[in-house]
């Protein structure tokens, strides 16, 4: 018996994985007789359809959180603009 089994685990030293939050589910796309390009292509979609892509392409880079907070506002009206318009064409 070593004395590594007896430790408790170490804290992960990866970056990535303590500021990272874990959002939604985790996606899943099974590949089938079709095909894995098929199945890269709808993985695709649905992480697209998530807002991964766009997720990932926002944290590249540190945002202070004035510029967050002037982004979150221009989301917000852009959101409310396509509500009321689409508010609009159902009358």
């Amino acid at each position: 018996m070593s004395t590594s089994e007896n430790q408790p685990p170490t804290p992960t030293t990866d970056i990535s994985e303590q500021h990272l939050p874990v959002l939604g589910r985790p996606l899943e796309v099974r590949v089938d007789e079709r095909g894995v390009e098929r199945a890269i292509r709808k993985l695709r979609r649905l992480m697209a359809s998530e807002g991964v892509l766009r997720e990932i392409k926002r944290r590249r880079h540190y945002e202070k959180p004035s510029i967050k907070g002037k982004r979150k506002l221009r989301e917000a009206e852009r959101r409310r603009k396509r509500r009321q318009r689409k508010a609009r064409m159902e009358r």
